[in-house]
């Protein structure tokens, strides 16, 4: 008993766990780093405008129109030799569209009162639209450069500029007749609501006509006014993508 009394008793006190330390995240190398580019929203520096003000009246040398034309209008007199006829008349024009491929075929043209064709335009209500080929290229500009009071009494472009003025058929204006022009399409007036505001005119193709041996791609090139007095020239290259046009194979007969 005594010896069990100066036994003295030990307490031990157990010491509060530790936190356990938090586990260091693996720092992936730049190579096996997931790309969170897409989802940063660090702004981003914009980038620097590349392009050169531009004139908006000039913008039409941007948009290349389709080939220069011919428009012919009137109707000859004399069908002995409707050459010498002063009431037919041939002027240039390279602002045009087409606005409708058929039922009817639709084109739009920019004809204005500057230009004698359009008092002629507005009596008759129809023309003819020729395609020429490169060739005739200073000719045509020639004759976009001269009025009918530039030519003298009795004589008109046809005459003047050596193209033949050949019966149509469904309108009263002549066809152009010439070895270099490729194709000519017999118009009617469809539409001139745009054309007191615009100079806008709507015109429907009645009868069209080409020249077979000078189509695109069988000898003929048409050339396009880029607007500054220099012309662009079809070339023989021609970049068939019709495989890629799925929407669009009716018009690929």
């Amino acid at each position: 008993m005594a010896a069990l009394k100066k036994r003295s008793r030990t307490t031990h006190t157990r010491s509060p766990p530790k936190a356990p330390k938090p586990k260091r995240k693996a720092t992936k190398t730049p190579s096996t780093q997931e790309d969170h580019t897409s989802k940063t929203t660090i702004p981003q520096r914009a980038k620097k405008n590349p392009f050169t003000p531009y004139p908006p009246s000039k913008v039409y040398r941007l948009i290349e129109p389709g080939p220069v034309l011919l428009v012919s209008t009137g109707s000859p007199t004399s069908d002995s030799d409707p050459n010498s006829n002063k009431d037919i008349n041939l002027m240039t024009m390279g602002f045009h569209t087409m606005l409708q491929h058929a039922s009817p075929p639709l084109m739009a043209a920019c004809i204005g009162p500057w230009d004698a064709t359009y008092a002629r335009l507005k009596a008759t209500r129809e023309c003819v639209l020729a395609v020429p080929s490169v060739e005739m290229a200073r000719a045509v500009v020639d004759i976009g450069n001269r009025s009918v009071d530039d030519l003298g009494a009795g004589t008109n472009k046809f005459e003047k500029f050596g193209l033949d003025a050949l019966p149509a058929k469904k309108v009263g204006a002549p066809l152009v007749g010439g070895e270099h022009v490729i194709a000519n399409m017999e118009c009617v007036v469809e539409d001139d609501k745009m054309v007191e505001g615009y100079n806008l005119w709507v015109l429907r193709v009645v009868k069209a006509w080409v020249n077979e041996g000078r189509m695109p791609g069988e000898g003929g090139r048409m050339f396009h006014h880029r607007g500054d007095g220099t012309f662009s020239v079809d070339g023989e290259e021609v970049l068939d993508l019709k495989e890629r046009m799925v929407k669009w194979r009716m018009f690929q007969d």
